[in-house]
């Protein structure tokens, strides 16, 4: 079953449609009390700033939860601000404790548009080379951001805007992210949603 994080901070209905699309069982999860062995993989969405998110998840307890969950080796994926609370830290309005799951910091976007709104390209990287998504490189997807990760170890996929690259899509074993909708992106986009639950999946340490 997909478990998504309501912590109040995200668009949870477009999320599960798109798994419902997949045919997965999907579950609201309020509490980190909830999140548990029905739950294959924690969904983690997000719309808005940082650091209120961020103090959100401190806050309720989701914090330590999914830190947990996740370095046990169960999958976690984030969506848009959710790919961004995955990293180590963001500068948005100040400086914000992120998950600490991947590398590096959620900075502004050096772009004379902000946000950034609309569809864009993806090019893979070919990280890890064991995920092959089935997009090829330079497939639309939608983004609605102002901050992103810079290109790193763990990009997966990444997205030029005005010449400047950031991470659009981040993979480190069972922890991956999404910086675009992919719930948003169409039939393509909800096909890479499906592709990448697999791949975490079969990441995944054992239940």
């Amino acid at each position: 079953m997909i478990g998504v994080v309501d912590y109040q901070v995200g668009n949870t209905g477009n999320v599960r449609r798109a798994f419902e699309r997949l045919g997965e069982q999907v579950c609201l999860l309020h509490s980190p009390d909830e999140l548990g062995d029905r739950v294959s993989v924690a969904v983690l969405p997000g719309v808005g700033a940082f650091g209120p998110a961020s103090e959100r998840l401190a806050a309720s307890g989701w914090r330590e939860t999914l830190q947990s969950w996740a370095r046990s080796g169960r999958p976690l994926l984030g969506i848009c601000l959710g790919m961004q609370l995955l990293c180590e830290k963001g500068l948005e309005d100040g400086e914000y404790e992120g998950l600490g799951l991947i590398p590096g910091t959620a900075l502004p976007l050096a772009a004379s548009k902000i946000p950034h709104m609309g569809w864009n390209t993806v090019e893979w990287t070919g990280r890890p080379p064991s995920f092959l998504p089935s997009a090829p490189d330079g497939s639309f997807f939608y983004f609605v951001h102002s901050f992103a990760l810079p290109e790193g170890e763990f990009t997966t996929g990444r997205t030029t805007l005005e010449g400047n690259v950031f991470s659009s899509m981040v993979l480190k074993g069972s922890v991956a992210g999404f910086q675009f909708h992919p719930e948003r992106s169409g039939p393509e986009g909800v096909a890479l949603l499906g592709e990448t639950v697999r791949f975490l999946r079969k990441e995944g340490a054992p239940q």
